[in-house]
């Protein structure tokens, strides 16, 4: 039974999420956020303007 306690905490280590790792992997998706603008599926806001694509080309890049 001890041993099960131990294979426990051994898989909650091996399999725990890292936080650090969020980071974007597309490269549009960091082009247009470090632009200062954001991403969204489907069209734009009224005021905003679709300059490029993010997600992969999934998502829109919206702008001023």
């Amino acid at each position: 039974m001890k041993i099960l306690y131990l294979l426990f905490a051994v898989f909650l280590l091996i399999f725990q999420a890292t936080s650090g790792s969020a980071d974007p992997l597309f490269t549009d998706t960091v082009e247009c956020r470090s632009q200062g603008n954001f991403c969204r599926a489907g069209t734009c806001p009224p005021t905003f303007a679709a300059t490029g694509s993010c997600h992969g080309g999934l998502l829109k890049c919206c702008s001023k």
